[in-house]
């Protein structure tokens, strides 16, 4: 008989300048997530040189995060067909001009724009760092590429503070925006020269109507939430945006199932493994964001920090993250507790720290060092873990519109978690307030506070922001914990149907051998007997003998 022999087809060779590239795009990343929080530290300023109310402060922070969140899938689908580099130097560009107009801004509207401009930028980056992972690194370097990604992700969320406070302490708030430029320009650069082009020239057009009907389904949602404490909850202020953003959601789905084009397919939600991940992803998001959106002002507006001492003071989450990240804890554990079990122990650590913070940080910085130190922990084995469930539940072809999925929970997630624990915070501190402080000034403790001068009536203004803080942390630590389980839960059936496909799979291929195997006049199961059967280049041939 004549041997076949098989040879494995050549690796593709690896990009030389692979790691330069990931701290290249890792940069990029990180000026695009530390915007995310890097405002937080500047609400007292805002609320003094602007006149900003809290309403207004929150739509600084979430213009940003809704108009990316909505143009994530968008942005990935037009950068697998046209190209990532090209999208990754267009959102600098943007990101550093809507920068700049950010930084000169002379009223809350202006402002407002100017970080929608910079999501519509931060939409462009986004999506194309991880896909550019995804193309430029593989096998066993994939995974640590992307826990560096992860770290420095993490880091842009909970480095903004620390950014923001020494940037306060000696500039005016536009500072904070105007750090972007030189990351800009450097950035452009670095891409023009290193980055290599890839893009799917097969890939399906961009899916406009799913972008503008998802991006107002969000905006309406999160604008009722927003509203409602200051206008009531039943106020048609409140009931007409949330029912034109229920509206906007549910015509997304109903479009993105019939569209032959879809931006997001909604195949993906018969995925386990990527339904877990997805809402872990929310809920970790929910968390951090509005736990940080709180925590900043908790620092400046009830402890009376300055905002170089409150971002200090947050400087132990940042370094957590980054410190485990880089030591590979979350690589180490990955292998031993699954998917399932590591996003689940991350999210418990978080939600953890988070009550840490609110139970026992206010009686002094050890009880929150520890809940800081627990929700770095947390967010560490989380979010890398996460990362890699959702792109290894997703088509390599369509690594863009993955990482816009990826960032869509990020953003979308951490939005909704400024608005809902700022909405809970208002309502808190409102009912709360002493009667001598009018009910208008129930949306800001700048107001609250001038409202009546004496030392009595301040202490009690002052302890009921706090409560509010408090109550607000606490309901986000119970959304991430049971994040955790959800995701856990899912994640845990997604691994075990997994297996039970393999091993139906592997049975009739293992029948196949056998029958490849027997030979004449052996017994078979049945009692029936058959020719040893062999394969010759190629082709089933019967050996008689």
């Amino acid at each position: 008989m004549q041997d076949t022999q098989i040879t494995a087809a050549p690796a593709t060779a690896r990009n030389p300048r692979r790691w330069v590239i990931l701290g290249v795009i890792c940069l990029a990343q990180l000026v695009v997530l530390l915007d995310n929080t890097v405002l937080n530290l500047a609400i007292p300023a805002l609320t003094e040189d602007l006149g900003a109310s809290t309403a207004d402060i929150q739509w600084m922070i979430n213009a940003y995060a809704l108009v990316q969140s909505g143009l994530l899938l968008t942005a990935g689908s037009l950068s697998d067909r046209y190209g990532r580099k090209r999208a990754l130097i267009t959102g600098l560009v943007l990101f550093g001009l809507c920068s700049t107009a950010a930084a000169f801004s002379q009223s809350s509207g202006q402002l407002i724009a100017a970080r929608a401009g910079m999501g519509v930028g931060g939409a462009l980056l986004m999506t194309t760092t991880l896909a550019v992972i995804m193309q430029v690194f593989d096998g066993e370097e994939l995974p640590k590429a992307i826990g560096l990604w992860g770290a420095v992700s993490s880091l842009g969320f909970a480095g903004g503070p620390l950014l923001g406070g020494v940037l306060l302490a000696n500039f005016w708030w536009g500072s904070i925006f105007l750090i972007n430029i030189p990351v800009a320009v450097i950035g452009c650069l670095a891409v023009a020269k290193l980055v290599p082009e890839s893009k799917n020239p097969l890939g399906k057009r961009p899916d406009v109507l799913g972008a503008v009907l998802s991006t107002v389904g969000m905006v309406g949602v999160v604008y009722a939430i927003i509203s409602g404490p200051e206008h009531g909850w039943t106020s048609a202020s409140v009931l007409m945006p949330a029912l034109v953003g229920l509206a906007g959601l549910t015509a997304f789905v109903r479009w993105e199932l019939h569209v032959p084009t879809p931006m997001l397919d909604m195949s993906f939600f018969r995925n386990r493994r990527f339904n877990g991940a997805v809402a872990g992803g929310i809920l970790v998001a929910f968390g951090m964001a509005g736990s940080l959106f709180l925590l900043t002002q908790h620092l400046q507006l009830v402890l009376n920090y300055s905002p170089l001492e409150a971002g200090l003071r947050m400087a132990p989450l940042a370094l957590t993250i980054v410190g485990l990240n880089l030591a590979g804890v979350g690589a180490k554990v990955l292998p031993k507790l699954g998917a399932a079990g590591t996003i689940a122990t991350g999210m418990t650590l978080l939600a953890g720290g988070l009550a840490a913070v609110a139970t026992v940080g206010g009686d002094g910085y050890g009880g929150m060092l520890l809940g800081l130190v627990l929700m770095g922990s947390g967010i560490a084995l989380a979010m890398p873990a996460m990362a890699n469930a959702i792109m290894g539940s997703i088509p390599p072809e369509k690594a863009g519109v993955g990482a816009g999925v990826q960032g869509t929970i990020t953003e979308f997630g951490g939005g909704l978690g400024v608005a809902v624990l700022g909405a809970v915070l208002n309502s808190r501190f409102a009912a709360l307030l002493p009667a001598s402080v009018a009910v208008g000034t129930a949306g800001s403790l700048h107001e609250a506070l001038a409202a009546d001068s004496s030392p009595d009536v301040q202490l009690l203004v002052r302890d009921a922001f706090a409560s509010g803080v408090g109550t607000s942390q606490l309901i986000g630590a119970a959304a991430v914990f049971a994040g955790g389980l959800l995701a856990g839960l899912l994640l845990h059936r997604a691994a075990k149907a997994e297996a039970a496909s393999s091993a139906a799979a592997q049975a009739p291929a293992a029948g196949a051998a056998e029958d490849r195997l027997v030979p004449a006049g052996a017994a078979r199961p049945g009692g029936r007997s058959r020719p040893l059967t062999v394969l010759v280049g190629g082709t089933a041939r019967a050996v008689i003998y």
